[in-house]
């Protein structure tokens, strides 16, 4: 079955997190992201991107700062009210039915009931005509210990992060399934040695 290329995403399984921000007024605004990615595993910056007409960019660029909180299943009924489009003026976090969660090193809150959030810092953006992509470092970032495991990596089978599945009529929710199958870092390096181990030990 060929599809067309512009229909990429009903091939690619998607995150799902909920981007928050607040204007100069400090009004707070939220909106839900799945074009959004670490950059690399030896940094500490993420990117997403976003057309140039959303309040969230507006605020990431007048502001410098966001928070990416990561939903498990049980928020995915508040991703659409979320991912309405309300006036600049409109508290989207009480429009959602959501809780803020405060930060501590940025003025957006997070969203309250997730399983992480990264507190992130405007680093650069790339300029598109139609889109923006948005690199963000992540100055703090905070895990719930009830879904951490002892590698301090994500308990899958209790977080259930979010995931969204798109096809022809919209979007589906989804979870991830560990497999209980792996290998270390190590293992992609010559002599099994992961030249960035000392990175996540420090």
């Amino acid at each position: 079955m060929e599809l067309a290329p512009i229909k990429r995403e009903f091939a690619l399984t998607l995150p799902v997190v909920l981007v928050s921000t607040v204007d100069q007024a400090g009004t707070r605004n939220l909106a839900p992201y799945s074009n959004v990615t670490p950059l690399l595993r030896s940094t500490d910056l993420i990117v997403l991107a976003s057309w140039h007409r959303r309040d969230t960019l507006k605020n990431i660029r007048r502001t410098g700062e966001f928070v990416v909180s990561v939903p498990g299943v049980a928020l995915a009924d508040k991703i659409m009210p979320a991912a309405m489009h309300y006036p600049p003026q409109v508290d989207e976090f009480s429009q959602a039915g959501l809780e803020a969660k405060p930060s501590r090193l940025v003025r957006p809150p997070g969203v309250a009931g997730c399983l992480a959030w990264l507190e992130c810092r405007l680093r650069k953006q790339y300029l598109e005509k139609s889109y923006v992509l948005v690199v963000g470092q992540v100055l703090r970032l905070e895990m719930d210990e009830r879904f951490v495991t002892p590698q301090g990596g994500l308990d899958l089978s209790k977080a259930q992060p979010l995931m969204a599945s798109l096809d022809e009529e919209g979007v589906n929710w989804a979870t991830v399934r560990d497999l209980g199958k792996g290998a270390p870092y190590g293992a992609m390096f010559p002599h099994g040695q992961d030249p960035l181990a000392k990175l996540y030990r420090d």
